[in-house]
């Protein structure tokens, strides 16, 4: 059930903020036109493969994941979505999703219809470049996910994906110290990374033994963050998490 209403899109106020100075007009557009909102259950898809929405959706809360399956019934996922993310933003220029996107926890979303997102490119150029930066920014993670899957050790997979999630979530103050939520199973978390889980419960341990990371609880805990970096090889510049004239 869809529900109409001011909604609290701070998290979103957050990211975009994180790159550019968004003036009062501007936030205070989003604010109107982003007035729906819905619920979904861990398992149930946001959007659906082969949909034409005629909206964009924005997650408030919850883990969500960009996902294509195969015809042996096998999943790969291709991305992981936080709160503050349009999940299809690039839906409104595409129109027909290639892929679905699936809600791994349960998950509060919002919507921003196309026409007002068409309005936005026709009346507020720079609210428009955030946007499009937002999903050139998408398609940096995903170059960086490619070499993941094909170049790293899946040992440093796993740890530069847990470094990426900490300083996302950390814009978007989902974090709570060295910790933050992470609701996956490792079932799922195999479908990330594309291995079997035996193959990643051994990396994971190999990890723990290190003494880098603790995920334990639905949480994971970072114990030595240089360390976790220098592991992973990671380098936050491709985020584009500073502020700067768009």
């Amino acid at each position: 059930m869809i529900s109409a209403g001011r909604l609290v899109i701070e998290s979103l106020l957050l990211n975009l903020g994180s790159r550019d100075v968004l003036s009062a007009e501007e936030e205070s557009h989003l604010r109107a036109i982003i007035v729906k909102d819905r619920y979904f259950a861990a398992g149930e898809d946001l959007v659906s493969e082969g949909s034409r929405p005629a909206y964009s959706t924005l997650l408030l809360d919850g883990f969500a994941a960009r996902y294509k399956v195969m015809a042996d019934g096998s999943r790969q996922i291709t991305a992981l979505h936080v709160a503050g993310d349009f999940v299809d933003l690039h839906a409104f220029p595409i129109k027909k999703m290639d892929h679905g996107i699936v809600a791994l926890s349960s998950c509060h979303v919002a919507f921003a219809d196309h026409a007002d997102l068409k309005a936005i490119t026709e009346r507020m150029p720079h609210l428009t470049r955030l946007l499009w930066l937002d999903t050139l920014v998408d398609g940096a993670i995903h170059r960086e996910w490619i070499v993941a899957m094909g170049r790293r050790s899946k040992r440093a997979h796993i740890a530069h994906l847990v470094c990426e999630l900490f300083v996302r979530l950390q814009v978007v103050k989902r974090t709570r110290g060295a910790s933050f939520q992470f609701p996956l199973t490792q079932i799922e978390m195999a479908d990330v990374l594309g291995v079997s889980v035996v193959h990643l419960n051994k990396t994971l341990q190999a990890l723990r033994r290190e003494g880098v990371f603790t995920w334990e609880n639905r949480t994971i805990t970072i114990v030595d963050w240089e360390r976790l970096q220098e592991i992973a090889e990671f380098d936050p510049g491709y985020l584009s998490i500073f502020r700067e004239p768009r």
